[in-house]
């Protein structure tokens, strides 16, 4: 594998950057054009258009699921490493114990209040919303997707 530097570091998927989505593109213009053009068959290609539509919407959508998927690591990653500051521990035990709501709301809370739901979280299983709640002084997170 190539040394990674300024000019090979993007990432390609080529089926999907170069032949899908171009090839959408391709056929909803003519699709388009096909409506003007061929006014007999004209709601066939109004169909037409509009499913080659709903593929490229598809498309785009699977790339907003995989950011999401991509917030959801980085939201446990950051569970790990705060647990870790705070304690100076490892985390796996207890990250196993918790569900992803309550790691994503224990986010949000000061390090002074962290242990204590934490440990609500752990003992009495208080979801995520209960968590949120309970926060007395809010960790803003402006960065999520």
């Amino acid at each position: 594998m190539k040394q990674q530097n300024y000019h090979n570091h993007r990432k390609f998927y080529p089926p999907h950057h170069f032949i899908y989505l171009p090839l959408l593109i391709l056929l909803e213009i003519f699709g388009m054009y096909k409506i003007g053009d061929d006014p007999k068959n004209k709601l066939v290609w109004i169909l037409f258009s509009v499913v080659i539509f709903l593929l490229f919407y598809l498309a785009i959508m699977v790339r907003q699921h995989y950011a999401l998927g991509l917030q959801n690591r980085m939201v446990i990653l950051e569970f790990k490493q705060r647990y870790f500051e705070i304690f100076n521990m490892r985390s796996d035990e207890t990250a196993a114990k918790l569900k992803f709501d309550q790691m994503a709301a224990l986010r949000f809370a000061h390090d002074d209040e962290f242990k204590d739901l934490l440990y609500k979280a752990l003992h009495e299983n208080i979801s995520g919303d209960e968590i949120k709640r309970s926060i007395k002084n809010w960790r803003a997170d402006w960065l999520r997707i």
